[in-house]
């Protein structure tokens, strides 16, 4: 069941991120990125204390590392760069990643 809400959390959290970059305005779209990722991140610690698997606790941690990142360049008024784009997307992946394996183990588990 964590395996479930976990990766549900996470297509929301994608398809509310594509809904604000195409409805908010400009000024209005990391504000609401930086919420969406507290959210995310608070889902995740959610989960975690309920199912207490290792797999997501590691997401959580990730997804935290997301809300910094994404707090960072908010404060420091920074434009997205290359650094961003990698920290951005490995974090994406590894959250991903968690997914996978948590769903292995509760497969691997129920066969067991």
């Amino acid at each position: 069941m964590p395996e479930r809400l976990g990766s549900l959390s996470v297509i929301v959290g994608g398809l509310l991120a594509v809904l604000v970059h195409v409805v908010s305005p400009a000024g209005a779209v990391p504000t609401t990125l930086l919420v969406l990722d507290g959210v995310l991140a608070a889902a995740f610690l959610f989960l975690a204390v309920c199912y207490g698997r290792a797999w997501l606790g590691v997401a959580m941690l990730l997804q935290g590392v997301q809300f910094s990142l994404h707090a960072y360049y908010f404060v420091g008024d920074l434009g997205h760069d290359m650094t961003y784009s990698l920290v951005n997307n490995l974090v994406t992946i590894g959250i991903l990643a968690a997914i996978v394996i948590g769903t292995i183990d509760a497969m691997r588990r129920r066969a067991a």
